[in-house]
């Protein structure tokens, strides 16, 4: 454990290997590109993104510029598509280093014409549709207001660019509203107008090699859903998208990352002696507490005081009051304890440690949440043969 800082995440990129490599077999003929966006969500962008490409991903996914030319800067030479950008952005990076910059609007399809001409070479794109998500993606359903589309709009000018040889587009691509819930009516009503989307795509002349609409749960629950490509996230990462219907041994995924504190004092308390701020709890008896040095500066969630699951010595326990900035306490009663004990806060379970799911349910939120918000402060210490 680095001695600067008493906490670190352990990050098994075998483990990250395996996971693409059980959701290939779930995508069947379709390809697989691993999103490692929001530094692989949580999991350290870079070796995670290796790791992924060993255990078989065709390509990777990013939100922002910034992490598809940290991709590059690092040697990454496969297919990166990055689909979130802004109005003035510029996006002559990203054409100089063969990213693909995904198209929600014309003024994309612009600019990143505008970079091709001035570095004389052709671009490429994937155009993305909003098939009901109502979010990026151009609108792909019709309005009362008239027979054309947002999409149609977008289609029409990616192949007139292309036509004039700046730009190529590869792929059309869309997201689900809720996978999560594959017998929710919008599953099969966004799967419809995304072939509707494809096929104006295609009579407008483009010759797509990837479609692709996918992400975890589509992958995992919507096998009719893949198209040429799936897109995972959370699942890349060991984590179920689905807690109500399989948890992630059932879908034969491993979790990848094991958080663990070394706590900075053990003491006795009497009974009654209320605990951190607030006072909000205190023991009904003589016991013993654990400072524990992490908090939610780190991204441990305030949501979880009095709930967040940890385990000492093999044995459960919980945050005992409220977490604090920088730090937590745990009443272990009696349990022969000392300063400087390791304190499991999550991993994936297989020796009864607390999961990131039990976080998520303590805190009332996501496991996407609990392990993308980790702080940066807390080190990444990454294992296996493939970080050798």
């Amino acid at each position: 454990m680095n001695d600067l800082y008493p906490a670190r995440a352990v990050v098994d990129l075998d483990a990250i290997a395996h996971n693409v490599g059980v959701l290939r077999e779930r995508a069947g003929s379709a390809e697989v590109m691993a999103v490692v966006k929001a530094d692989a969500y949580g999991h350290g962008l870079v070796p995670s993104a290796r790791a992924a490409l060993a255990g078989g991903a065709a390509a990777l996914g990013v939100a922002q510029p910034y992490e598809a030319l940290a991709l590059r800067a690092a040697g990454v030479e496969a297919p990166v598509l990055c689909w979130l950008t802004a109005p003035g952005t510029d996006l002559g990076p990203l054409v100089r280093e063969g990213v693909e910059v995904a198209a929600s609007a014309r003024w994309t399809l612009d600019a990143v014409a505008a970079a091709a001409r001035e570095q004389d070479r052709v671009a490429v794109v994937q155009l993305k549709a909003d098939t009901g998500l109502g979010r990026n993606g151009a609108y792909a359903l019709p309005l009362r207001s008239g027979p054309d589309t947002d999409w149609s709009d977008l289609v029409a000018h990616a192949a007139a660019l292309q036509a004039e040889g700046v730009l190529r587009v590869r792929g059309v691509f869309s997201h689900f509203a809720h996978a999560d819930a594959p017998s929710h009516p919008t599953v099969r009503g966004q799967q419809e107008t995304f072939a509707r989307a494809v096929a104006v795509a295609e009579e407008a002349g483009l010759r797509l090699e990837v479609r692709h609409l996918s992400n975890s749960a589509a992958t995992l629950t919507t096998p009719g859903a893949a198209w040429d490509m799936v897109r995972p996230g959370l699942a890349v990462y060991g984590l179920t998208p689905v807690p109500e219907v399989g948890s992630a041994q059932d879908f034969g995924l491993r979790p990848a990352m094991r958080v663990v504190a070394r706590s900075v004092l053990a003491k006795r308390l009497p009974a009654g002696q209320g605990v951190s701020y607030g006072h909000a709890y205190a023991p009904s008896r003589e016991t013993t507490v654990l400072d524990v040095p992490i908090g939610y500066a780190d991204g441990i969630p305030r949501h979880a005081s009095g709930a967040g699951p940890v385990q000492v010595r093999g044995q459960r326990f919980s945050v005992s009051g409220r977490v604090c900035m920088d730090q937590f306490v745990v009443d272990v009663g009696d349990l022969d304890v000392d300063d400087g004990e390791e304190v499991v806060l999550f991993g994936p379970g297989d020796d009864g440690e607390p999961t990131a799911q039990e976080w998520a349910d303590a805190a009332g939120t996501i496991s996407y949440e609990i392990v993308s918000r980790l702080g940066s402060r807390v080190p990444r210490e990454h294992v296996g043969v493939i970080a050798r």
